[in-house]
């Protein structure tokens, strides 16, 4: 663990920065609280104001209402005259009222009356008595007449069917009616409750006093929040001292007590017992996290920061599975076209949710490992090739994600070298079935979260041999000592399960053989077409034999030119096209030419390519391959294969097509035997066995996914009424356990150092990714992400 440097130069600076912060907040806390004033201010004057205009409209009002007061019907002139000299009586009064209250000093008045608790009203008692004493006055003398206006209003109702009453009586009454039923004084914001400017006066004032947690701005970690994320995320080290998650959770529970207070409060307001679940504390917590964090701007595509506060989610009933590999299309290597296809036919079952992560390359590692100088600009566009390929060989739209991870190439190792903490790009509440395709090779430099403490269930599936590729090194021998011992401990350390495409691999802990992969279907569909063409007497093959590979010794090329230089002369007029493109291309070649063997060599292309159809014999002499794609291939499509008697062959051997050999002679009667034959057609089962959907049941199976998809766990896990798995409690962990844990320990302090990282064949700079992946994968420097321990 590498701490960042402290001096006393930084720290004078850091103090000075800090007490300018203090007093840029204050200063702009106490503008804030003074602007805020004056727009109180500038609303009351222009509440006073409205009250003059309200006046003067309303006297507009009654003079427009005097001046159109023409009756549209014949009413007996005492009821006209009586309701126009009422009008002319109440106008003088009204004037008044707008006169006195319209006046400067009601803008005054209302100013010193105005705070925020106090209630502005108008004596309208003056006004309503001069009404009251109007109408009643003229009551009894207007009888007569409103008896006969009422005649009037029948007769004309029942002649047009419909009639209403005189526009400014309906008002008046109206009036006198509000006015009985109300006190003498009105409370004027009672009167104007729902008016747009009470309402903005109001909002202005709550601006002043307003709660923290009602700001726009998230506030920032508080002390105690910051130690409860340093003893959570200290997990892994706390327990190798004895101290137990459980008193972890005890520990944050009491550090984060403002959430559970709150959590309290919400579980009185819906009626539920005031019970606080520690995972809802937790759930408070990170989402506390996640909106500091989503609040500075930072939008992971990737799927990692903010979004790793986020817990597992289940509540559609579907399971999450998560395949990482080492590499990705259009590097056509086996690790990046399996987990591909294994993706796709997982996601096809729509039983559970699949995210495919692979590697991303800066522009100039693309150069080096992609064929054909082809290169991508950003991730999405490479994210479309790799869906434009797959789709054109499966036949169906697969739907899952696909998400990348910073990777380095590295040229001595020929391979991708993760650089940071790859588990942090699968989202926590993605985070639930892990499937690492190579995990030794991802694990080796791994400076991160352990992958079982993330997880729920986590497989490797060993694709290389890298045992056999080390002793071809110089000093080899003691390299392969160290790195098979390297693996068993990345192996213990980082996986449940582990699942052997063959035998020829490191016999590792946790594992089981099995083959797991598949062909694609577009082999399959040659075979068939070569099949149909056979049964009409057609003929389906007229070439001999060829060879399909990576041009590198490790590849097999070794072991094919040693076996042709010795059997020249056995196989006389032998013939063999070589495909292939790779870094030991030019030796290889030169070395065919110098021993004058009768090799055709041929760039390198798709084994689906159609000028490799007429090829009767695929010939594979390999024995570094754990399981060799290109031979499935070749079986797939109906030819002949002849391969060495080796673990790595064992799957294939069962196939009356293949031909294996125990020793160069047997290779030439081997080689003879394919050419003067024809291969036999698949059978069904055969070419089942081969398919994807063999190949993705036999992985269910052995890596006992079909028991963690189907909720029946072991002693160690428990499945809770919200359908999120979690660690049944255990007073003591087994031995097996303390020794796996300790060693993820070690492992973790390791890698963290960049001396032993580089002694012992790291990148350099691969502890954490560089700039250039903050800006093709959008991501923050390393030094954000993991602000705490910055290691």
């Amino acid at each position: 663990m590498n701490f960042p440097a402290m001096n006393n130069g930084r720290q004078t600076q850091t103090a000075a920065n800090s007490s300018s912060s203090a007093f840029s907040f204050i200063s702009k806390g106490w503008r804030e609280v003074r602007d805020s004033a004056d727009a109180d201010l500038r609303l009351m004057k222009d509440r006073a104001n409205s009250f003059k205009n309200i006046a003067a409209s309303f006297d507009r009002e009654i003079e427009n209402l005097i001046n159109s007061a023409t009756p549209t019907f014949t009413v007996p002139p005492i009821r006209q005259s009586s309701e126009i000299e009422f009008m002319k009586k109440l106008h003088p009064k009204i004037s008044e009222f707008r006169r006195v209250y319209s006046a400067p000093e009601i803008s005054r008045k209302v100013m010193e009356k105005c705070g925020p608790r106090a209630n502005l009203g108008i004596d309208l008692s003056r006004i309503r008595s001069t009404i009251a004493a109007e109408v009643y006055g003229t009551m009894e003398e207007d009888m007569k007449g409103i008896i006969e206006f009422n005649k009037v209003r029948s007769e004309k109702l029942n002649e047009e069917g419909q009639f209403g009453e005189w526009e400014p009586i309906r008002v008046l009454k109206t009036r006198f009616r509000e006015f009985e039923k109300k006190n003498s004084t009105v409370e004027i914001f009672a009167g104007f409750k729902n008016n747009e400017i009470v309402e903005k006066v109001k909002s202005s004032l709550k601006a002043i006093c307003k709660e923290p947690q009602e700001s726009k701005e998230v506030p920032p970690l508080d002390v105690p929040e910051l130690l409860a994320v340093l003893v959570r995320q200290s997990g892994l080290f706390l327990d190798q001292f004895g101290i137990r998650r459980n008193l972890c959770d005890k520990i944050v529970e009491n550090l984060c007590s403002k959430r559970k207070n709150q959590l309290v409060l919400r579980s009185l307001v819906a009626g539920e017992p005031p019970a606080v679940d520690p995972d809802k504390i937790n759930d408070e917590l990170d989402l506390r996290i996640a909106s500091v964090l989503q609040s500075t701007g930072h939008c992971s595509e990737s799927g990692g920061s903010w979004t790793d506060f986020m817990k597992p989610d289940v509540t559609d009933g579907k399971r999450h599975v998560a395949i990482v590999t080492t590499a990705s299309l259009p590097w056509m290597t086996g690790t990046a076209v399996n987990p591909l296809f294994r993706a796709a036919y997982l996601a096809k079952s729509e039983k559970q949710k699949v995210t495919l992560l692979v590697p991303w390359l800066c522009r100039s590692d693309q150069e080096l490992v992609y064929p054909n100088n082809l290169t991508f600009c950003s991730p999405e566009e490479q994210e479309n090739y790799i869906r434009d390929w797959l789709e054109e060989r499966v036949g169906f739209k697969a739907d899952f994600r696909i998400s990348f991870y910073p990777g380095k190439f590295s040229r001595e190792r020929r391979s991708i070298i993760p650089a940071g903490d790859t588990s942090q790009f699968i989202p926590s509440k993605d985070a639930d079935i892990a499937i690492l395709e190579e995990p030794e090779h991802l694990n080796w430099y791994h400076h991160g979260k352990r992958w079982t403490d993330k997880f729920n269930h986590v497989v490797g599936i060993v694709h290389t041999n890298y045992l056999e590729y080390i002793k071809r090194e110089k000093n080899g021998a003691l390299q392969a000592f160290f790195v098979k011992h390297i693996n068993n401990l990345v192996i213990r350390a980082h996986c449940h399960k582990v699942l052997r495409l063959s035998a020829a691999t490191q016999d590792m802990p946790k594992s089981v053989i099995c083959n797991v992969h598949g062909v694609n279907p577009k082999f399959l569909k040659i075979g068939e077409k070569v099949a149909a063409e056979r049964e009409l007497g057609q003929q389906a093959f007229s070439k001999g034999a060829y060879f399909l590979g990576k041009m590198v010794w490790a590849k097999g090329y070794k072991e094919l030119i040693d076996l042709l230089a010795k059997h020249k002369n056995d196989l006389d007029g032998f013939k063999l096209d070589v495909y292939g493109n790779g870094e030991d291309a030019h030796e290889v070649q030169s070395t065919a030419k110098r021993l004058d063997l009768n090799l055709n060599f041929q760039k390198g292309r798709d084994h689906a390519d159609d000028s490799l159809h007429g090829y009767k014999v695929f010939i594979n002499p390999s024995v570094s391959d754990v399981l060799c794609t290109a031979t499935a291939e070749a079986l797939a499509m109906g030819k002949f294969v002849v391969c060495a008697d080796h673990p790595s062959n064992e799957f294939f051997s069962s196939f009356p097509n293949c031909l294996t050999y125990k020793s160069p002679e047997d290779f030439v009667a081997k080689v003879k035997e394919a050419l003067a034959n024809e291969p036999q057609p698949l059978t069904p089962e055969q070419r089942y066995n081969l398919s994807w959907e063999a190949a993705t049941k036999r992985f269910i199976e052995y890596s006992e996914l079909d028991r963690i998809l189907n909720n029946e766990h072991s002693g160690t896990m428990i499945r809770k009424s919200n359908g999120k798995l979690i660690a049944r409690s255990v007073s003591m962990p087994t031995l097996s356990e303390m020794v796996d844990g300790g060693i993820a320990f070690a492992h973790y302090c390791l890698t963290g150092n960049e001396f032993l990282r580089l002694c012992t064949g790291a990148i350099p700079g691969t502890r954490d990714y560089g700039r250039q992946h903050c800006k093709d994968l959008h991501l923050l420097p390393p030094q954000v992400e993991s602000p705490i321990y910055g290691w």
